[in-house]
């Protein structure tokens, strides 16, 4: 036997051993694991650099952090930044109504689950999307040159990447890589992110948090809080919520490569003051979305005190029900079917009618545009003198609360 039937075989088993499991030898289950791991890199430099850095400016990125998140992204999605910013920038903008970029509520949640990735390439192809929201973008050398006019050419040297590292595996590693953003951020917060989900707040949208715990989507899924708070760095807002994005920008803040530009307003109280004054009325404005979410509750606990208290003849239990479930919600969020069933509660019970008319009295301090800054906090002196004067001990308790409030 000579030398070229030997090497020919070792070669061709040291190729197949390649082809199989790649420069590492990885198994497929540590192949798996690395896959999740870049999703999740690539899930957080979509959280902190395109969404809450350059999307709503709401931290500063230090160039080394901003340009690896650049890169990165470049490798494992080929996004481009002005047209990432520049598409979600008009969502909030035209948020469910006819312009925005990717709404289950103007094209229904199964277009956008399934098909929001296509959705965000035909809005990137707008060019008089990109010129009016894409401002204060990258527009050096390498973003020009090679982001920008080759966004293609990094998830191909990703390909070959994981494909050398970890052999036909890496195909799989290579796919998941590709389907996470369309299926988490165009799908899951695009799509179930405005349809299904408990709200902390009464945004204007239909935005809903899909879970308290934002790990898997880097924050992100505590999407109600962030169209509540648009421009806030930290998207948890309750002690029970965790967004792991917020971790990682503290860490980066430790390190010398992020500042904080804005987190979630919190209402600060004091001692309750005899009336409330301009103090208060600033307090109550700046922390309105808080204000009413306390409001939220107390009608809740109203119509639990309702049900407590029923008797034979008093009312149906059935609408009290849904009146807890719906009757601190804006009307417009309110569904047409249970809306009779609300009627019939205010009408059966006096305290919840009373409730829902002072809490639109109390949302008008904020929502008049012609009213002075002494009318309305005469406005807010009034509502506050007639919730403790109407026997009513849910409205006399929050509007002493709200005369201690302080900005």
């Amino acid at each position: 036997m000579n030398a070229f039937d030997t090497v020919i075989p070792a070669l061709w088993a040291g190729l197949v051993q390649f082809l199989d499991q790649g420069l590492t030898g990885a198994s497929w289950w540590q192949a798996i694991l690395v896959a999740l791991l870049l999703a999740h890199i690539t899930i957080a430099s979509v959280t902190i650099y395109l969404h809450r850095h350059s999307a709503h400016r709401s931290l500063d990125l230090h160039p080394i952090a901003s340009h690896f998140f650049r890169f990165w992204l470049w490798l494992t999605t080929g996004m481009v930044t002005k047209e990432w910013t520049a598409i979600h920038r008009k969502h909030h903008a035209k948020c469910e109504h006819e312009g925005d970029p990717h709404s289950p509520v103007v094209y229904g949640i199964k277009k956008v689950f399934f098909e929001g990735s296509e959705l965000y390439r035909a809005e990137a192809k707008n060019q008089e999307t990109l010129e009016r929201f894409g401002h204060n973008t990258p527009n050096d050398w390498i973003e020009r040159n090679l982001y920008t006019r080759h966004s293609k050419l990094g998830v191909s040297l990703m390909l070959i990447t994981n494909v050398a590292l970890f052999g036909a595996l890496g195909l799989t590693v290579w796919a998941i890589q590709m389907i996470w953003i369309p299926l988490t951020a165009a799908g899951i917060i695009n799509g179930i992110g405005h349809w299904w989900g408990y709200r902390n707040f009464e945004a204007a949208d239909a935005s809903t948090n899909v879970s308290p715990w934002g790990i898997l989507i880097g924050g992100e899924e505590l999407h109600n809080n962030h169209h509540t708070y648009p421009t806030s760095a930290k998207l948890s807002v309750k002690p029970y919520e965790f967004d792991i994005g917020w971790m990682y920008i503290t860490i980066l803040k430790s390190l010398g490569l992020a500042t904080v530009k804005k987190t979630p307003p919190k209402m600060a109280y004091g001692e309750v003051k005899p009336v409330a004054d301009e103090k208060t009325l600033e307090a109550i404005i700046a922390n309105r979305y808080e204000v009413m979410a306390g409001y939220a509750r107390e009608m809740r606990a109203a119509c639990r005190r309702e049900i407590d208290m029923l008797q034979s003849g008093r009312g149906d239990a059935a609408a009290l029900r849904t009146a807890r479930r719906w009757l601190h919600r804006d009307d417009d969020k309110v569904p047409a079917a249970v809306r009779p069933q609300l009627a019939q509660a205010r009408a059966d019970h006096p305290v919840l009618d009373k409730m829902v008319t002072m809490r639109e009295e109390l949302r008008a301090l904020w929502s008049s545009t012609n009213a002075t800054r002494d009318q309305l906090a005469a406005d807010l002196q009034a509502w506050c003198r007639r919730a403790e004067e109407s026997g009513i001990a849910a409205l006399r308790d929050f509007s002493i609360q709200l005369r201690s409030a302080r900005a």
